[in-house]
């Protein structure tokens, strides 16, 4: 039996009869339903794609330590003296272990890119100064560019002399002996 027979109305007949009401409602509510089936399908192939749908993440939600750390140090504005600060921790690795056996870095001033290394002996010291230049370049790979404009080497810091009591106990200086 074909729709159009069932939907109308027989000979004779004064308006739908309570089947037809059925059908018709039967109809509706299955298109409804298709509707939403199309809705609910949509809706899992876009979180399959990365789309979500409800609650939107905030602050308070459990971030991996890493992530958090890394977005500490970009509102701080940290990342520079973080990056200055790994290079101090792998100076060996960068410098390789013959230079860092004899010359440490001591400080970094961040406003002016100037690294200061201290070297134990002048030797090494003027053997720093020859590879600085290379030195830049490999800190600048390591760090980002522009992170470290110059390299300032010092060598080994002078013995530290006593300037307490150089006389002999009650002696007027060396000015009395003569005299």
């Amino acid at each position: 039996m074909s729709e159009s027979a069932e939907t109308s109305p027989g000979p004779g007949a004064e308006g739908p009869t309570g089947a037809d009401l059925a059908r018709s409602a039967l109809r509706a509510a299955r298109a409804q339903a298709r509707q939403r089936g199309e809705q609910v399908q949509q809706k899992r192939e876009a979180k399959r794609h990365g789309l979500r749908s409800g609650a939107r993440s905030d602050g308070r939600d459990p971030v991996p330590l890493g992530a958090a750390l890394n977005r500490l140090l970009t509102e701080r504005g940290w990342e520079s003296s973080a990056a200055v600060g790994g290079v101090m921790g792998r100076w060996p690795q960068i410098v390789g272990p013959d230079i860092s056996a004899h010359c440490h870095p001591s400080s970094y001033d961040e406003a002016a890119a100037v690294l200061t290394v201290q070297c134990d002996s002048t030797a090494w010291a003027t053997q720093l100064r020859w590879l600085a230049r290379q030195l830049v370049a490999r800190l600048n790979h390591e760090l980002g560019h522009g992170t470290v404009r110059t390299i300032k080497v010092l060598g080994p810091a002078a013995p530290v002399r006593g300037y307490g009591r150089l006389r002999a106990p009650g002696s007027k200086g060396p000015g009395d002996t003569w005299g």
